[in-house]
C-alpha cells in the first residue's frame, strides 16, 4: 500500500499531515483537506509503526540510534543501564524490545525527552512501566499531563497515563553522569515546540537534537505549543555552536546519522526561507499569495520529497515571519 511506504520512510511522524492525502491522490492537498485528514492520521501512523522493521545505526562510546519507531532513538549502553533519548511509538514495543535487547540485557534506568510530541514520547508509558526514571523540559511534562490540541491537525491528544508522564523536569539545564559520559540536557527556549531540549554526549561528541532539526526535509513547527520560525533558526545556530566537525549530530528525522556540515546547510535553507517568507508578508501578500509565489523554489528539489510539501512548510513560516 503507498500510504504505509510514505509512513515508513525515514521515521516518519504524526507531525506530517497531509502524507495520506498525498499517498492517495499523488498530489498535495489544500490546508482544509490535510486538516481533515489529520483527524485518521494517528491511527495510521499506529498502523505502520506497528509493523516498521527497527534499524540499528552504532555510533561510538556504545552509542546506537534506533530508527523506525517515529523519531530517530538514541540509546547508551553500559553498566548502569540504558539510557534512552526518546521513546517512539508505543506499537512498536515488540521491535523496540527486540533492538534494546540486541544492544544489550539491561534494562532501560533512564529516559530522555526531546519534547512532547506523539512520535518521541508515545512509548513512555511501557518503558516507565520497567522502572525507567523520565527526564524532559518542565514545558514537556505539562503537554504530556493534558489534554493538547494541536491546530495544525485538527487533532486533540490525550494525556499519557501517569507512569508515562515524566516526574523529574528542568527548567534551563540538567546534568547527568552515566554509564562514563557526562550527558547535558539544554533547554533552547521556544523553537520546535516550547519545551525542546539538546542532550550531549559529552565524550563520544555525540549530539542528540530532536525535532529543531530534521535532515534533509523540510520540518514541521508546532505553533500550537510554542514554535516558530525564528525559534527553530536560533536552536539550529545553537547547535552549531555546541558542535564541531568531529561532533555526530543526531536528527529528530531524515537520515539519522548528521553533521555540522549538514547542520549548516538546514539552517542556511531556513534563514533563506524565512527572508522570502517575510518579504512578501512585508509587501501585503496573504498566506495564499505567499504560497502561489513559490518562495521555497530554490530549495524543493532537496528539500520538499517529504510529507511537509513546500505549500505547507510556506504556510508554517508564514504564521511566524
Amino acid at each position: 500500500m503507498k500510504s504505509e511506504h510514505m509512513l515508513s520512510r525515514r521515521g516518519f511522524c504524526l507531525c506530517c499531515v497531509g502524507a495520506a492525502g498525498f499517498a492517495a491522490t499523488g498530489e498535495w492537498l489544500s490546508p482544509r483537506e490535510a486538516y481533515a485528514e489529520a483527524r485518521g492520521l494517528v491511527s495510521l501512523i499506529k498502523d505502520s509503526a506497528a509493523k516498521s522493521v527497527i534499524t540499528t545505526h552504532k555510533l561510538r562510546d556504545d552509542i546506537t540510534i534506533l530508527e523506525g519507531s517515529g523519531g530517530n532513538v538514541a540509546v547508551l549502553g553500559g553498566k548502569d543501564g540504558l539510557v534512552m533519548v526518546d521513546a517512539g511509538i508505543s506499537v512498536s514495543r515488540k521491535q523496540m524490545t527486540k533492538a534494546l535487547a540486541e544492544i544489550s540485557p539491561d534494562p532501560v534506568t533512564h529516559l530522555v525527552n526531546t519534547h512532547w510530541h506523539f512520535d518521541h514520547a508515545d512509548g513512555n508509558a511501557w518503558i516507565g512501566s520497567g522502572g525507567a526514571k523520565i527526564i524532559a523540559h518542565e514545558n514537556t511534562r505539562k503537554y504530556l499531563s493534558q489534554v493538547q490540541r494541536v491546530e495544525d491537525w485538527d487533532y486533540n491528544f490525550l494525556p499519557l497515563e501517569p507512569r508515562g508522564v515524566p516526574k523529574h523536569v528542568f527548567s534551563k539545564e540538567h546534568s547527568l553522569k552515566l554509564n562514563g559520559e557526562s550527558v547535558t540536557l539544554k533547554y533552547y527556549g521556544p523553537a520546535h515546540t516550547d519545551g525542546d531540549i539538546s542532550v550531549m554526549f559529552g565524550e563520544a561528541n555525540v549530539l542528540h537534537v530532536g525535532d529543531t532539526y530534521w535532515n534533509g526535509i523540510y520540518p514541521f513547527i508546532d505553533h500550537s505549543t510554542g514554535g516558530s520560525i525564528d525559534g527553530m533558526i536560533a536552536a539550529s545556530e545553537a547547535n552549531l555552536s555546541a558542535s564541531t566537525d568531529k561532533t555526530i549530530i543526531i536528527p529528530g528525522h531524515g537520515n539519522p546519522v548528521s553533521n555540522r556540515t549538514e547542520l549548516q546547510e538546514f539552517r542556511d535553507m531556513l534563514v533563506a526561507i524565512r527572508e522570502n517568507v517575510a518579504a512578501l508578508k512585508r509587501a501585503g501578500r496573504s498566506m495564499d499569495e505567499a504560497v502561489a509565489a513559490k518562495p521555497t523554489a530554490a530549495f524543493d528539489a532537496k528539500w520538499g520529497n517529504f510529507v511537509i510539501d513546500p505549500g505547507f512548510f510556506t504556510r508554517l513560516v508564514y504564521e511566524g515571519a
